[in-house]
């Protein structure tokens, strides 16, 4: 594979990282925490504005998190932390972060609402929240045509990660709502995810990528098959620039009550 996971990463999802910069407009004294920050780019971004201020990214992923404090270090940041933990139950201070960021980190949890909850009492009254999540399966286009393409007819497995869960504006609202937060509001995004700069590219990248493995796994065809027909779709969708895939996310807007 060309990029190793973290630069795959940032690389897909380049177009839809500047609106969530945007969105989240990081002040020179908030103090940033980034759920589910991988290997920390959306962390790093926030450090370098918050001049006065500090940000903390949160992972599950060991391997990430070391990922991340290589690359902080090497930008010479020093107003940075990472840490591991699951925000369903990690012991964050209290009241003292006045920006949350995510960039589809926040869609995975086992109990939603004890992880919004646990992260709303570590905002202080009146902080901000600033989260993409992607909309629902049927309006991004990846994900559907891709499981097609590798395992015609196939379900998803009853036991996948479900990176759409936040996808339902109103299931997020009452999520958000219950763990303290008001002004809630969702910016529609419409952005495509990038896969590589041609189809070798993009087959290396995708084979590695969890979407793939479990759709080649439910399968009984010999693997040259459906990666021929990965192949092909990816052919449909070469262009100058390289593979995109149509997506939609939304920006999703709050504030800790109290504020």
């Amino acid at each position: 594979m060309p990029l190793n996971c973290a630069d795959f990463y940032d690389a897909e999802l380049a177009r839809h990282n500047r609106h969530l910069r945007v969105a989240a407009s990081v002040g020179a004294d908030d103090r940033v925490l980034d759920i589910g920050c991988g290997a920390g780019q959306t962390t790093r971004e926030a450090a370098r504005a918050a001049t006065q201020g500090e940000a903390v990214g949160v992972d599950v992923s060991a391997e990430m998190l070391e990922d991340a404090r290589r690359r902080s270090a090497a930008e010479g940041l020093r107003n940075v932390v990472f840490e591991q933990g699951d925000a369903q139950f990690h012991p964050f201070p209290p009241a003292s972060f006045d920006l949350c960021i995510s960039r589809f980190g926040v869609m995975f949890f086992a109990d939603p609402a004890a992880a919004f909850a646990n992260i709303g009492r570590a905002m202080r009254p009146g902080a901000r929240l600033v989260w993409m999540v992607w909309q629902s399966r049927e309006r991004n286009e990846w994900s559907g045509a891709i499981r097609q393409a590798l395992a015609p007819g196939v379900a998803v497995s009853a036991g996948a990660a479900n990176p759409f869960s936040l996808g339902d504006p109103p299931i997020a609202t009452q999520l958000l709502s219950a763990a303290g937060f008001t002004s809630i509001d969702f910016a529609d995004v419409r952005e495509p995810v990038f896969y590589g700069s041609d189809v070798d590219a993009a087959v290396d990248a995708l084979t590695g990528l969890y979407l793939v493995k479990d759709a080649l796994a439910r399968t009984n065809e010999p693997p040259d098959k459906p990666l021929q027909r990965l192949r092909d779709l990816l052919e449909v969708h070469m262009t100058a620039e390289g593979v995109f895939f149509d997506s939609r996310a939304w920006i999703i807007t709050a504030r800790r009550v109290g504020g």
